[in-house]
C-alpha cells in the first residue's frame, strides 16, 4: 500500500509533461520540417502567377533540353565518384585494417582531416593548384617544358570528379574499415591453413564478406556528390556545364523561378530516399551479421618488401586531399599577391589582421558563422534530446511517429531543404527571409537527424528504473528528466551539439539560397569572393573554418572517443 501511495504523491505534486512534450514537439517540428516540405511540395504543382494548381512545372522541368542536360551530368558525375571513391577507399582500408603497413594510425588521422574539410574547400583550393592558366601546378609544368600553358584544367567535369572523389573516398574507407575490424577471422585463417595466399583470400573470402560495407559506401558517396553545390558551383559553372545543384542556382537569378526550382527538386528527394533504404537493407542482411560480429585477434599480413612502397601510393590520396590543399591554401593566405606565390617580399599575415579586424564584412561572417551555428546546434540538441526521449519512453501513443518526422531531413538534400524554407518563411504570415532565425531554421532542420540518431541510441540504453526510482520518491518527470536522464547523457549531448555545430559552421548548400548581405556566413563569403577573384581572402576565410574544424575534432577525439566523427557516416 505504502509502494502504491508514493506514485500517486508524485503524481500530485506534478503534472504529466507528456502532452506538454507533445504539443512543444509537434509545433517545433512543424517549422522546421513539416510546413517546409509541405510548401515545397505545393509550389511545385502552383502556377507562377498563384492562380491555381498545375503540372506545368514538372512539365516544363523535364521535357526541356536545356534542363535535362543537367541531371545526365549530375548521374554521370556521382556514379564516377562514387566508383573511384570505392575503388580507391576499399584497398586503403584493407592495408590500414589488415597489413603492416607503417604509420597506419597517422594515415587515419590523415583520412579523417579529408573527411572534416568541406570539398568545395578543396575545389578552392585545386583552383589556386590546377587553374588552367594561373595554377601552380600548370605553372610549374609550363615552365619545365617551356610551353605557353600547363595541361591540367580544373574547371572541367573531369577535374570536379576528381576533387569529389577525393573526399569521398572516407564514406568507403570508414565502412569498410570498420567492418574488416569486426570480421571474424575464422574463414581467412581456414583459408590460409589451406594453403591460400594472402591475396587469394582477401579476394575470395575478405572482399565477398565486406561487400555489403563496399556498397553502403558506394551509395553514401553517389548521393553526397548528386547533392554537393559548392564543388560543382565552383568548377562547373565556369566550365558552363551545369548539375541539378547548380540548375536549381541559376532558377533563383533574376528572374527567380521559384514553382520550377521546387518541381525540378523533387526526383533528388526521391532517389536520395531509395537509395537510402536499398543502403539500409544491404547493411540488414543476414549475410552481413558476419561483418558486425565480434571480431578476434588477428595476425596482420606482412607486406614484406612491399611495405613502404605500398605507403608511397596510399599516401597518394592524404596528398592530393589535405597536403597540396592545405598548402595552397596556407601559402595564399600569407602571400600578399597569390599569383607570386609565398616567397621573400611577399610574405604577410596582412590577409589574417584584414578579415579579422580591417573588413566588416568578413568579421560579421565569421560571427555570423559561429553564431548562428552555436544556435542551431543548441536548438537541435535540446529538440532531439526531447524527441528521442519523448520516443523512446513512449509518454503518448504514437510517440515514435514523432522521430520518424525528426529524421525525415536526412532524405532531402540541403539545396533542396533550403528551397522548401526559402518557399514557406518568404511570405506572410511568418516573413523570416532576410534573418538570422532562417538560416538558423535551415542549418537547425538540416543536422537534427544527426543529433536525434545519436541521442536516440543513448537514450535507449539509459535505464528506466532510475526514472522510476526519483518518481517514486516524488520527483516529476521532469524534475527525473533533469537531474537523471540528462546529466548522465553529458557526454551525448555535447557530442552531439558539437556533431551539429561542425557541419553548420561549413555549411553552403542551403546558407546560398537564404542569405542576404546582412546575414552572410563565412561559406557565402567565400562564394562571393571567388565571384570577385579574391583568392587570398578565399584562403584566409578557409584556413579560419578548417582551423575552428581540426581544433574542435581533436579536443573532441581527445575527450570523446576515436568514433566521434564516425557518427556523422553511421
Amino acid at each position: 500500500m505504502v509502494a502504491e501511495a508514493a506514485p500517486r504523491r508524485a503524481e500530485r505534486r506534478g503534472f504529466d509533461v507528456g502532452p506538454i512534450f507533445f504539443i512543444g514537439a509537434v509545433a517545433v517540428l512543424a517549422i522546421l520540417v513539416i510546413v517546409p516540405l509541405g510548401w515545397l511540395l505545393l509550389i511545385s504543382v502552383q502556377r507562377a502567377d498563384a492562380g491555381g494548381l498545375t503540372l506545368g512545372n514538372y512539365v516544363t522541368a523535364f521535357t526541356t533540353s536545356i534542363y535535362l542536360r543537367p541531371i545526365f551530368n549530375s548521374f554521370v558525375l556521382a556514379a564516377c565518384v562514387a566508383s573511384i571513391a570505392a575503388l580507391i577507399g576499399t584497398p586503403l582500408a584493407w592495408l590500414i585494417a589488415r597489413t603492416d603497413m607503417p604509420g597506419r594510425k597517422g594515415f587515419r588521422a590523415l583520412i579523417t582531416a579529408a573527411f572534416v574539410t568541406p570539398s568545395f574547400i578543396g575545389a578552392e583550393a585545386w583552383i589556386l593548384l590546377a587553374a588552367p592558366n594561373s595554377g601552380w601546378i600548370n605553372r610549374a609544368i609550363a615552365s619545365f617544358t617551356h610551353a605557353d600553358h600547363g595541361p591540367l584544367n580544373i574547371f572541367s567535369l573531369g577535374g570536379a570528379i576528381f576533387v569529389m572523389a577525393l573526399y569521398n573516398v572516407p564514406y568507403t574507407f570508414t565502412f569498410v574499415a570498420g567492418g574488416l575490424e569486426l570480421l571474424a577471422v575464422e574463414l581467412e585463417d581456414a583459408s590460409s591453413t589451406l594453403g591460400a595466399s594472402a591475396w587469394r583470400t582477401m579476394r575470395s573470402i575478405t572482399l565477398p564478406l565486406v561487400m555489403p560495407a563496399i556498397v553502403a559506401g558506394f551509395i553514401m558517396s553517389f548521393l553526397e556528390a548528386l547533392a554537393e553545390f559548392g564543388t560543382p558551383a565552383f568548377l562547373l559553372i565556369p566550365a558552363r556545364t551545369q548539375v541539378v545543384t547548380t540548375q536549381l542556382y541559376l532558377f533563383f537569378q533574376f528572374p527567380v523561378r521559384t514553382e520550377l526550382a521546387a518541381a525540378y527538386a523533387m526526383p533528388l528527394i526521391a532517389v536520395t530516399l531509395g537509395l537510402l533504404l536499398l543502403q539500409r537493407r544491404i547493411l540488414g542482411r543476414r549475410k552481413f551479421t558476419t561483418v558486425g560480429g565480434k571480431g578476434g585477434r588477428r595476425r596482420l599480413i606482412a607486406l614484406g618488401a612491399w611495405r613502404w612502397p605500398l605507403l608511397g601510393i596510399a599516401l597518394i590520396v592524404p596528398l592530393c586531399s589535405v597536403f597540396l590543399p592545405y598548402l595552397a591554401l596556407l601559402a595564399t593566405s600569407l602571400s600578399r599577391i597569390w599569383s607570386t606565390g609565398p616567397v621573400p617580399g611577399n610574405l604577410t599575415l596582412y590577409w589574417y589582421h584584414w578579415a579579422l579586424f580591417e573588413n566588416g564584412e568578413t568579421r560579421l561572417a565569421i560571427v555570423h558563422s559561429l553564431s548562428y551555428g552555436a544556435a542551431a546546434a543548441t536548438i537541435a540538441t535540446i529538440i532531439a534530446f526531447l524527441i528521442a526521449y519523448t520516443a523512446n519512453r513512449r509518454l503518448f501513443p504514437g510517440a515514435s511517429a514523432l522521430g520518424i518526422v525528426c529524421m525525415a531531413p536526412f532524405v532531402v538534400p540541403g539545396i533542396v531543404l533550403a528551397i522548401g524554407i526559402y518557399a514557406a518563411y518568404s511570405h506572410p504570415p511568418l516573413i523570416l527571409y532576410g534573418t538570422a532565425a532562417i538560416l538558423i531554421i535551415a542549418f537547425t532542420t538540416r543536422f537534427l537527424p544527426i543529433a536525434y540518431s545519436n541521442l536516440n541510441t543513448m537514450i535507449g540504453a539509459v535505464n528506466v528504473d532510475l526514472e522510476n526510482a526519483a518518481r517514486t520518491l516524488g520527483a516529476t518527470r521532469l524534475r527525473a528528466l533533469r537531474t537523471i536522464t540528462a546529466p548522465l547523457l553529458r557526454r551525448g549531448l555535447l557530442a552531439s551539439w558539437l556533431l551539429v555545430f561542425i557541419p553548420a559552421i561549413r555549411e553552403l548548400s542551403s546558407a546560398i539560397f537564404l542569405f542576404t548581405p546582412r546575414t552572410a556566413t563565412m561559406t557565402t563569403q567565400i562564394f562571393d569572393f571567388t565571384d570577385a577573384g579574391n583568392y587570398e581572402g578565399v584562403s584566409t576565410l578557409a584556413i579560419i573554418i578548417l582551423a575552428i574544424t581540426l581544433v574542435i575534432v581533436s579536443v573532441a577525439y581527445r575527450f570523446l572517443g576515436r568514433d566521434f566523427m564516425e557518427k556523422t557516416s553511421s
